[in-house]
């Protein structure tokens, strides 16, 4: 089957990676989904909460748990939002700045290391499939 489906290479690869990045993060004491939070926040300006979840691609629930821990881990901190006080700004502590860097990193060793791997023109060609796909998903062509 993994010779011959799309879906089964981006599924096996998305889990092999992640694996990885659970990996590395429970060398630190935390997951891929809370260095992914790290990443997704502004480290100046912070986010809104309502914004975090459609940038992670993370239901409320699962992000309300992650969020929760990262706060009594002393990653981050909650603001009021200053034009709807319904929301509220995530922002990062010292702690979840070092956190965030380290996270970066981690990201950016990943990239590079893949780039050494690989040519250039293999990685644009990988860059546009998968633009194709969202296109064809999100333009609901896939399942009509």
């Amino acid at each position: 089957m993994k010779d011959k489906t799309i879906d089964y290479a981006l599924r096996a690869t998305w889990q092999a990676v992640a694996k990885m990045y659970n990996e590395e993060a429970g060398k630190f004491g935390y997951t891929m989904a809370t260095a992914f939070a790290l990443l997704s926040v502004d480290p100046e300006d912070g986010i809104p909460s309502t914004s975090l979840g459609p940038r992670m691609g993370m239901e409320a629930t699962s992000l309300s748990r992650t969020l929760k821990s990262m706060e009594q881990k002393g990653l981050i901190y909650r603001e009021p939002h200053p034009e709807d006080g319904r929301s509220v700004i995530i922002k990062l502590t010292e702690l979840g700045t070092i956190k965030r860097d380290l996270s970066k990193e981690a990201v950016v060793k990943f990239n590079e290391t893949i780039k050494k791997h690989t040519s250039q023109e293999k990685i644009e060609n990988f860059f546009e499939v998968t633009e194709i796909i969202n296109e064809l998903i999100s333009e609901k062509k896939i399942f009509d």
